[in-house]
């Protein structure tokens, strides 16, 4: 195991940490050993009783609550089933959109045969809601506030890309053109707004994104 690069962190006490994941590194390990180098591994160098209560996608950068120990890990759990934790992220599209602002309001499931990927299925898949608010249009993309308000996997991503805007550099689910337009996927967790599962107070926490 090499020397791993601690993450940016933006918050820290006894109960919890905020960091900010690069674009690129894994939140928990996957299968085999090139996939053990991810952010809980990173963290639990300096943190050892640091634990994880949500994740984001490899391609994805930005925030990241990272409970200390098993009750703030409880605590935040909860938060995250009863949707109290309130997330923004920034995201590029391709294409200029019309709208101002809007919701996306379409279930997902597995696409099974396909996986990682996700697709919209109306008649198994899972409620799920994406609300939206252009930031900034370009000639041939927009810049655009993205608020999930369920947590599926790869929500943002599907969503963007069932409204024609997939997000660039999405190897996923963009055209080949707007996947060649960014080198990484220009997907960013923004904000994350949450209770203090100890002093019960909020935490609001802000990382811009680089791109």
């Amino acid at each position: 195991m090499g020397m791993f690069v601690l993450p940016e962190i933006i918050y820290a006490d006894d109960t919890l940490l905020v960091v900010n994941k690069p674009a690129g590194l894994l939140t928990v390990p996957g299968r085999g050993p090139e996939k053990q180098d991810c952010l809980i591994n990173r963290l639990l160098v300096p943190y050892p009783n640091a634990r994880i209560v949500h994740r984001l996608d490899q391609a994805t950068s930005g925030l990241v609550v990272i409970p200390l120990g098993y009750e703030a890990q409880k605590h935040l759990a909860r938060q995250f089933e009863q949707r109290l934790v309130h997330k923004c992220y920034t995201a590029v599209v391709g294409g200029v959109m019309a709208d101002e602002a809007g919701e996306v309001d379409l279930p997902l499931i597995c696409d099974w045969p396909n996986r990682p990927r996700q697709k919209v299925d109306y008649t198994d898949g899972k409620a799920a809601l994406t609300r939206y608010r252009v930031l900034q249009r370009s000639a041939d993309a927009t810049r655009v506030a993205l608020e999930p308000v369920t947590g599926r996997s790869h929500q943002l991503r599907v969503h963007m890309q069932a409204l024609g805007h997939p997000i660039l550099g999405d190897n996923l689910y963009a055209t080949p053109a707007y996947l060649a337009a960014s080198d990484r996927l220009l997907l960013h967790a923004t904000t994350i707004e949450f209770t203090h599962p100890r002093t019960g107070s909020p935490v609001h926490c802000e990382s811009p994104p680089v791109f």
